[in-house]
């Protein structure tokens, strides 16, 4: 009879402790380049897609890093902004960024291939982002994660100025 009482506390233990609020992970988001457009004044803009890979949503407020095209000098990649992204969605931001006339050249000669050419471009850096505290109510604190990521981009056929 004992025995029985003391199994019978221990299962009433354990309902007990799976009875808390379940911890969801965060994790770092990845991040890539899914448009660049040459824009009038030399500049290009970026369309930076950002994939929350935690378990909660996440509010991302700024990007500081890098980009290099075609092993040219990188270029500062920077921007402020405030996307609260569900768990294991996206988003995109746009950041605007002054290319070298390195970047630029390269860039051009992509272009004049067609939709056949690709130029290698990589970013880096950290992403500021903030768990929503709902969802993570032990992270008070905006946290900073690294991203780094490389790929190629290619002339977008029919859309002048646009490379994919």
């Amino acid at each position: 009879m004992r025995l029985i009482r003391c199994f019978a506390l221990i299962a009433l233990a354990a309902c007990l402790a799976a009875c808390g609020p379940q911890r969801k992970s965060v994790f770092p988001p990845s991040l890539t380049v899914q448009q660049v457009q040459l824009l009038p004044n030399g500049a290009w803009r970026l369309t930076v897609r950002i994939q929350n890979n935690s378990y909660g949503g996440v509010d991302f407020q700024s990007i500081e890093g890098s980009l290099q095209v075609a092993n040219a000098t990188p270029v500062r990649l920077h921007a402020a902004f405030h996307r609260d992204i569900p768990s294991f969605a996206s988003d995109v931001v746009t950041v605007d960024v002054l290319p070298t006339p390195a970047m630029t050249s390269a860039l051009a000669a992509v272009a004049a291939k067609g939709s056949s050419g690709s130029l290698a471009y990589a970013i880096g850096g950290t992403i500021r982002a903030q768990p929503d505290l709902a969802d993570h109510p032990d992270k008070k604190n905006p946290q900073d994660f690294p991203f780094q990521h490389s790929d190629f981009l290619s002339p977008v056929p029919g859309i002048a100025n646009t490379f994919r």
